[in-house]
Protein backbone atom coordinates (compact mmCIF):
# COMPACT_ATOMS: atom_id res chain seq x y z
CA UNK A 1 0.00 0.00 0.00
CA UNK A 2 1.39 3.37 -0.90
CA UNK A 3 -0.27 5.70 1.57
CA UNK A 4 -2.40 6.43 4.60
CA UNK A 5 -4.58 9.53 4.72
CA UNK A 6 -6.01 10.70 8.05
CA UNK A 7 -8.83 13.23 7.93
CA UNK A 8 -8.83 15.45 11.01
CA UNK A 9 -12.25 17.14 10.69
CA UNK A 10 -11.88 20.14 13.00
CA UNK A 11 -11.64 23.83 12.11
CA UNK A 12 -11.89 27.00 14.16
CA UNK A 13 -14.19 28.55 11.57
CA UNK A 14 -15.47 28.01 8.03
CA UNK A 15 -13.42 29.47 5.17
CA UNK A 16 -15.78 31.02 2.63
CA UNK A 17 -14.62 28.83 -0.30
CA UNK A 18 -14.13 25.46 1.43
CA UNK A 19 -16.35 22.44 0.71
CA UNK A 20 -14.23 19.88 2.58
CA UNK A 21 -15.92 18.16 5.50
CA UNK A 22 -15.22 19.80 8.84
CA UNK A 23 -16.88 20.70 12.13
CA UNK A 24 -16.18 23.59 14.50
CA UNK A 25 -16.94 21.51 17.61
CA UNK A 26 -13.29 21.26 18.59
CA UNK A 27 -14.20 20.04 22.09
CA UNK A 28 -14.68 16.56 20.57
CA UNK A 29 -11.02 16.20 19.59
CA UNK A 30 -10.11 13.84 22.42
CA UNK A 31 -13.05 11.54 21.72
CA UNK A 32 -12.19 11.66 18.01
CA UNK A 33 -8.60 10.58 18.61
CA UNK A 34 -9.79 7.64 20.73
CA UNK A 35 -12.11 6.55 17.91
CA UNK A 36 -9.36 7.03 15.31
CA UNK A 37 -7.05 4.79 17.32
CA UNK A 38 -9.78 2.12 17.34
CA UNK A 39 -10.25 2.44 13.60
CA UNK A 40 -6.52 2.02 12.99
CA UNK A 41 -6.48 -1.03 15.26
CA UNK A 42 -9.39 -2.55 13.30
CA UNK A 43 -7.06 -3.06 10.32
CA UNK A 44 -4.65 -5.27 12.25
CA UNK A 45 -4.15 -8.61 10.46
CA UNK A 46 -6.16 -7.35 7.46
CA UNK A 47 -4.86 -7.36 3.86
CA UNK A 48 -4.31 -3.61 4.22
CA UNK A 49 -1.70 -4.21 6.90
CA UNK A 50 0.33 -6.55 4.70
CA UNK A 51 1.53 -3.89 2.23
CA UNK A 52 4.19 -1.42 3.27
CA UNK A 53 3.08 2.16 3.84
CA UNK A 54 5.37 4.71 2.18
CA UNK A 55 3.52 7.94 2.92
CA UNK A 56 1.28 9.26 5.70
CA UNK A 57 -0.75 12.44 5.31
CA UNK A 58 -2.58 14.28 8.10
CA UNK A 59 -5.17 16.43 6.32
CA UNK A 60 -8.45 18.08 7.12
CA UNK A 61 -9.90 20.12 8.50
CA UNK A 62 -7.02 21.42 10.57
CA UNK A 63 -4.62 18.78 11.91
CA UNK A 64 -2.64 21.46 13.75
CA UNK A 65 -5.54 21.70 16.21
CA UNK A 66 -4.34 18.38 17.63
CA UNK A 67 -1.97 18.29 20.59
CA UNK A 68 1.48 16.76 19.98
CA UNK A 69 0.64 13.94 22.42
CA UNK A 70 -2.43 13.08 20.34
CA UNK A 71 -0.31 12.98 17.18
CA UNK A 72 2.19 10.77 19.03
CA UNK A 73 -0.55 8.33 20.04
CA UNK A 74 -1.90 8.15 16.48
CA UNK A 75 1.53 7.47 14.98
CA UNK A 76 2.29 4.85 17.64
CA UNK A 77 -0.91 2.99 16.73
CA UNK A 78 -0.07 3.19 13.03
CA UNK A 79 3.38 1.75 13.68
CA UNK A 80 1.85 -1.12 15.63
CA UNK A 81 -0.67 -2.06 12.93
CA UNK A 82 0.98 -1.29 9.59
CA UNK A 83 4.32 -2.20 8.03
CA UNK A 84 6.07 1.10 7.39
CA UNK A 85 8.74 2.15 4.94
CA UNK A 86 8.16 5.90 5.22
CA UNK A 87 9.36 8.17 2.45
CA UNK A 88 7.20 11.13 3.50
CA UNK A 89 5.04 12.05 6.48
CA UNK A 90 3.06 15.24 5.84
CA UNK A 91 1.15 17.31 8.38
CA UNK A 92 -1.12 20.24 7.48
CA UNK A 93 -0.88 23.35 9.65
CA UNK A 94 -2.58 26.72 9.85
CA UNK A 95 -0.37 29.73 10.66
CA UNK A 96 -2.35 30.71 13.77
CA UNK A 97 -1.69 27.32 15.42
CA UNK A 98 2.08 27.23 15.00
CA UNK A 99 4.86 28.07 17.43
CA UNK A 100 8.46 26.90 17.67
CA UNK A 101 7.71 24.26 20.31
CA UNK A 102 4.92 22.78 18.18
CA UNK A 103 7.19 22.52 15.14
CA UNK A 104 9.93 20.94 17.22
CA UNK A 105 7.47 18.40 18.63
CA UNK A 106 6.18 17.42 15.17
CA UNK A 107 9.69 17.00 13.83
CA UNK A 108 10.61 14.86 16.84
CA UNK A 109 7.60 12.62 16.14
CA UNK A 110 8.86 11.85 12.65
CA UNK A 111 6.91 14.37 10.56
CA UNK A 112 9.07 15.10 7.50
CA UNK A 113 6.96 17.62 5.61
CA UNK A 114 4.55 20.42 6.48
CA UNK A 115 1.76 21.87 4.38
CA UNK A 116 0.77 25.40 5.39
CA UNK A 117 -2.36 27.16 4.17
CA UNK A 118 -1.47 30.85 3.77
CA UNK A 119 -3.71 31.56 0.73
CA UNK A 120 -2.78 35.27 0.74
CA UNK A 121 -0.99 37.90 2.82
CA UNK A 122 -3.48 40.64 1.94
CA UNK A 123 -5.72 41.51 4.95
CA UNK A 124 -8.78 42.29 2.83
CA UNK A 125 -8.51 38.99 0.97
CA UNK A 126 -7.95 37.06 4.21
CA UNK A 127 -11.18 38.64 5.51
CA UNK A 128 -12.98 37.77 2.24
CA UNK A 129 -11.87 34.15 2.61
CA UNK A 130 -12.79 34.18 6.32
CA UNK A 131 -9.39 32.79 7.23
CA UNK A 132 -8.60 32.42 10.94
CA UNK A 133 -5.05 33.78 10.65
CA UNK A 134 -3.68 37.25 10.02
CA UNK A 135 -0.96 38.53 7.69
CA UNK A 136 1.39 38.86 10.68
CA UNK A 137 0.75 35.26 11.76
CA UNK A 138 1.42 33.96 8.23
CA UNK A 139 4.73 35.83 7.99
CA UNK A 140 5.65 34.77 11.53
CA UNK A 141 4.94 31.13 10.71
CA UNK A 142 7.20 31.27 7.66
CA UNK A 143 9.96 32.76 9.82
CA UNK A 144 9.50 29.90 12.30
CA UNK A 145 9.68 27.36 9.46
CA UNK A 146 12.93 28.85 8.21
CA UNK A 147 14.42 28.57 11.69
CA UNK A 148 13.09 25.04 12.29
CA UNK A 149 14.52 21.61 11.47
CA UNK A 150 12.07 21.24 8.57
CA UNK A 151 13.62 21.50 5.13
CA UNK A 152 10.56 20.14 3.33
CA UNK A 153 7.32 22.08 3.30
CA UNK A 154 4.74 23.57 0.96
CA UNK A 155 2.81 26.81 1.14
CA UNK A 156 -0.70 27.08 -0.34
CA UNK A 157 -1.87 30.23 -2.10
CA UNK A 158 -5.15 30.99 -3.85
CA UNK A 159 -5.42 33.19 -6.94
CA UNK A 160 -8.28 34.40 -9.10
CA UNK A 161 -10.24 35.87 -6.21
CA UNK A 162 -12.96 38.43 -7.01
CA UNK A 163 -11.34 41.83 -6.64
CA UNK A 164 -7.79 40.42 -6.50
CA UNK A 165 -5.56 42.48 -8.79
CA UNK A 166 -2.32 41.43 -10.42
CA UNK A 167 -0.62 43.87 -8.05
CA UNK A 168 -2.12 41.99 -5.07
CA UNK A 169 -0.89 38.71 -6.48
CA UNK A 170 2.59 40.04 -7.16
CA UNK A 171 2.80 41.43 -3.63
CA UNK A 172 1.91 37.98 -2.27
CA UNK A 173 4.56 36.37 -4.46
CA UNK A 174 7.16 38.96 -3.44
CA UNK A 175 6.63 38.09 0.22
CA UNK A 176 6.43 34.33 -0.29
CA UNK A 177 9.46 34.03 -2.57
CA UNK A 178 11.46 36.04 -0.04
CA UNK A 179 11.35 32.92 2.14
CA UNK A 180 12.65 30.67 -0.67
CA UNK A 181 10.10 27.86 -0.16
CA UNK A 182 10.89 24.43 -1.65
CA UNK A 183 7.30 23.83 -2.78
CA UNK A 184 4.24 25.96 -3.53
CA UNK A 185 0.68 24.85 -4.25
CA UNK A 186 -1.23 27.53 -6.16
CA UNK A 187 -4.96 26.96 -6.53
CA UNK A 188 -7.40 28.89 -8.67
CA UNK A 189 -10.40 29.89 -6.57
CA UNK A 190 -13.22 27.43 -7.17
CA UNK A 191 -16.77 28.44 -6.33
CA UNK A 192 -18.42 25.37 -4.83
CA UNK A 193 -22.20 25.04 -4.29
CA UNK A 194 -23.23 25.14 -0.66
CA UNK A 195 -20.25 27.14 0.52
CA UNK A 196 -20.53 30.65 1.89
CA UNK A 197 -18.94 31.98 -1.29
CA UNK A 198 -21.16 29.84 -3.50
CA UNK A 199 -24.27 31.24 -1.82
CA UNK A 200 -23.04 34.82 -2.27
CA UNK A 201 -22.45 34.22 -5.98
CA UNK A 202 -25.85 32.53 -6.30
CA UNK A 203 -27.51 35.58 -4.73
CA UNK A 204 -25.64 37.91 -7.06
CA UNK A 205 -23.73 39.60 -4.25
CA UNK A 206 -20.36 38.58 -5.70
CA UNK A 207 -19.42 38.16 -9.36
CA UNK A 208 -17.06 35.27 -10.10
CA UNK A 209 -13.72 36.31 -11.62
CA UNK A 210 -13.48 36.44 -15.39
CA UNK A 211 -11.66 33.57 -17.11
CA UNK A 212 -9.19 35.93 -18.81
CA UNK A 213 -8.24 37.41 -15.44
CA UNK A 214 -7.71 33.97 -13.91
CA UNK A 215 -5.55 33.02 -16.90
CA UNK A 216 -3.46 36.17 -16.37
CA UNK A 217 -2.96 35.22 -12.71
CA UNK A 218 -1.91 31.71 -13.77
CA UNK A 219 0.67 33.14 -16.17
CA UNK A 220 2.12 35.44 -13.51
CA UNK A 221 2.49 32.58 -11.03
CA UNK A 222 3.95 30.24 -13.62
CA UNK A 223 6.46 32.80 -14.91
CA UNK A 224 7.57 34.12 -11.53
CA UNK A 225 8.01 30.73 -9.90
CA UNK A 226 9.83 29.36 -12.92
CA UNK A 227 12.23 32.31 -12.82
CA UNK A 228 13.04 31.32 -9.21
CA UNK A 229 13.72 27.68 -10.14
CA UNK A 230 10.35 26.49 -8.79
CA UNK A 231 8.89 24.48 -11.66
CA UNK A 232 5.31 23.34 -12.23
CA UNK A 233 5.00 19.56 -12.10
CA UNK A 234 1.19 19.44 -11.86
CA UNK A 235 -1.49 22.00 -12.69
CA UNK A 236 -1.49 23.40 -9.16
CA UNK A 237 1.86 22.25 -7.77
CA UNK A 238 5.33 23.76 -8.13
CA UNK A 239 8.60 22.64 -6.59
CA UNK A 240 12.32 22.85 -6.76
CA UNK A 241 13.91 19.78 -8.43
CA UNK A 242 13.55 16.71 -6.22
CA UNK A 243 11.13 18.39 -3.79
CA UNK A 244 7.89 17.18 -5.33
CA UNK A 245 5.24 15.78 -2.98
CA UNK A 246 5.33 12.00 -2.83
CA UNK A 247 1.91 11.33 -1.30
CA UNK A 248 -0.18 13.14 -3.91
CA UNK A 249 1.65 11.46 -6.76
CA UNK A 250 0.36 8.15 -5.43
CA UNK A 251 -3.22 9.31 -6.03
CA UNK A 252 -2.37 10.36 -9.57
CA UNK A 253 -0.76 6.98 -10.36
CA UNK A 254 -3.47 4.70 -8.93
CA UNK A 255 -1.39 3.34 -6.07
CA UNK A 256 -3.24 1.86 -3.11
CA UNK A 257 -4.18 4.15 -0.24
CA UNK A 258 -6.35 3.87 2.84
CA UNK A 259 -8.35 6.79 4.24
CA UNK A 260 -9.12 7.00 7.96
CA UNK A 261 -11.58 9.32 9.68
CA UNK A 262 -14.94 10.72 8.50
CA UNK A 263 -15.10 11.76 4.82
CA UNK A 264 -11.80 10.02 3.97
CA UNK A 265 -11.51 8.13 0.67
CA UNK A 266 -9.76 4.83 -0.04
CA UNK A 267 -8.59 3.02 -3.17
CA UNK A 268 -7.44 -0.58 -3.47
CA UNK A 269 -6.34 -2.32 -6.65
CA UNK A 270 -5.37 -5.94 -6.32
CA UNK A 271 -6.98 -8.22 -8.87
CA UNK A 272 -9.87 -5.79 -9.08
CA UNK A 273 -9.96 -2.07 -8.38
CA UNK A 274 -12.38 -0.71 -5.78
CA UNK A 275 -12.98 2.67 -4.19
CA UNK A 276 -14.98 3.66 -1.14
CA UNK A 277 -15.38 6.59 1.18
CA UNK A 278 -16.32 7.22 4.77
CA UNK A 279 -19.48 9.22 5.30
CA UNK A 280 -18.98 12.85 6.38
CA UNK A 281 -20.54 12.16 9.76
CA UNK A 282 -18.47 12.85 12.86
CA UNK A 283 -21.26 11.91 15.27
CA UNK A 284 -21.78 8.57 13.56
CA UNK A 285 -18.02 8.01 13.57
CA UNK A 286 -17.75 8.76 17.28
CA UNK A 287 -20.55 6.30 18.03
CA UNK A 288 -18.32 3.60 16.59
CA UNK A 289 -20.60 2.64 13.73
CA UNK A 290 -19.39 1.58 10.29
CA UNK A 291 -19.63 4.74 8.19
CA UNK A 292 -18.00 3.27 5.08
CA UNK A 293 -19.93 3.53 1.84
CA UNK A 294 -20.44 0.51 -0.40
CA UNK A 295 -17.37 -0.33 -2.43
CA UNK A 296 -17.48 0.88 -6.01
CA UNK A 297 -15.92 -1.56 -8.46
CA UNK A 298 -14.03 0.22 -11.23
CA UNK A 299 -13.57 -1.10 -14.77
CA UNK A 300 -10.29 -0.85 -16.63
CA UNK A 301 -11.85 1.73 -18.94
CA UNK A 302 -12.89 3.90 -15.97
CA UNK A 303 -9.39 3.60 -14.52
CA UNK A 304 -7.81 4.45 -17.88
CA UNK A 305 -9.93 7.59 -18.19
CA UNK A 306 -8.99 8.62 -14.65
CA UNK A 307 -5.32 7.98 -15.40
CA UNK A 308 -5.56 10.14 -18.50
CA UNK A 309 -7.19 12.93 -16.49
CA UNK A 310 -4.61 12.77 -13.73
CA UNK A 311 -1.61 12.10 -15.94
CA UNK A 312 -2.29 14.97 -18.32
CA UNK A 313 -2.44 17.38 -15.39
CA UNK A 314 1.20 16.53 -14.60
CA UNK A 315 4.45 17.65 -16.21
CA UNK A 316 5.42 14.09 -17.12
CA UNK A 317 2.11 13.25 -18.80
CA UNK A 318 1.42 9.61 -19.55
CA UNK A 319 2.85 7.06 -21.97
CA UNK A 320 0.84 5.12 -24.51
CA UNK A 321 2.64 2.02 -23.25
CA UNK A 322 1.25 2.47 -19.74
CA UNK A 323 -2.26 2.93 -21.11
CA UNK A 324 -1.89 -0.19 -23.26
CA UNK A 325 -0.32 -2.55 -20.73
CA UNK A 326 -1.75 -1.49 -17.38
CA UNK A 327 -5.22 -0.44 -18.54
CA UNK A 328 -5.65 -2.28 -21.88
CA UNK A 329 -6.56 1.09 -23.34
CA UNK A 330 -5.62 2.09 -26.85
CA UNK A 331 -6.17 5.48 -28.41
CA UNK A 332 -8.81 5.56 -31.10
CA UNK A 333 -8.21 7.10 -34.52
CA UNK A 334 -10.32 10.09 -33.49
CA UNK A 335 -8.25 10.59 -30.33
CA UNK A 336 -5.02 10.31 -32.32
CA UNK A 337 -6.23 12.89 -34.85
CA UNK A 338 -7.31 15.20 -32.04
CA UNK A 339 -3.94 14.98 -30.30
CA UNK A 340 -2.08 15.64 -33.54
CA UNK A 341 -4.22 18.75 -34.13
CA UNK A 342 -3.52 20.02 -30.60
CA UNK A 343 0.17 19.31 -31.12
CA UNK A 344 0.17 21.55 -34.20
CA UNK A 345 -1.33 24.27 -31.98
CA UNK A 346 1.55 23.68 -29.52
CA UNK A 347 -0.87 22.69 -26.77
CA UNK A 348 0.19 19.04 -26.63
CA UNK A 349 3.38 17.06 -27.11
CA UNK A 350 2.43 13.75 -28.68
CA UNK A 351 4.77 10.86 -29.43
CA UNK A 352 5.35 7.82 -27.21
CA UNK A 353 4.31 10.08 -24.33
CA UNK A 354 1.33 12.43 -24.19
CA UNK A 355 1.73 15.63 -22.19
CA UNK A 356 0.41 19.17 -22.20
CA UNK A 357 2.55 22.23 -22.85
CA UNK A 358 2.32 25.39 -20.76
CA UNK A 359 -0.14 26.64 -23.35
CA UNK A 360 -2.23 23.50 -23.11
CA UNK A 361 -2.18 23.21 -19.33
CA UNK A 362 -4.24 26.40 -19.05
CA UNK A 363 -7.12 24.61 -20.77
CA UNK A 364 -6.31 21.15 -19.41
CA UNK A 365 -9.86 20.34 -18.37
CA UNK A 366 -11.25 21.08 -21.82
CA UNK A 367 -8.56 19.04 -23.60
CA UNK A 368 -8.99 16.09 -21.26
CA UNK A 369 -12.78 16.10 -21.63
CA UNK A 370 -12.51 16.26 -25.43
CA UNK A 371 -9.98 13.44 -25.47
CA UNK A 372 -12.06 11.09 -23.32
CA UNK A 373 -15.25 11.83 -25.24
CA UNK A 374 -13.58 10.85 -28.52
CA UNK A 375 -12.67 7.31 -27.42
Amino acid sequence: MSGLYLHIPFCKQACSYCDFYFVTRTSEREHFVERLLSEIQSYKDSPFASEKVETIYFGGGTPSLLEPKQVEDILAEIREVFALDIRELTFEVNPDDVNAAFLQALHGLGVTRLSMGVQTFQPDLLAFMNRAHSRREALGCLELLQASAFDSYTVDIIYGNPGQSLEDLNRDLDLLLGFDPPHISAYSLTIEPGTRLGKQVELGRIAPPEEDKVADHFDVINDRLKAQGIERYEVSNYSRPGREAVHNRSYWRHRNYLGLGPAAHSFWWDQKAVRWEQKPDLRGYLRGGDIRSDREALTLEQLAEERLMMGLRTREGITKEELNHRYEYRLSERQTSYLKARAEEQKVRFDARIKLTDKGIKIADAIILDLITLH
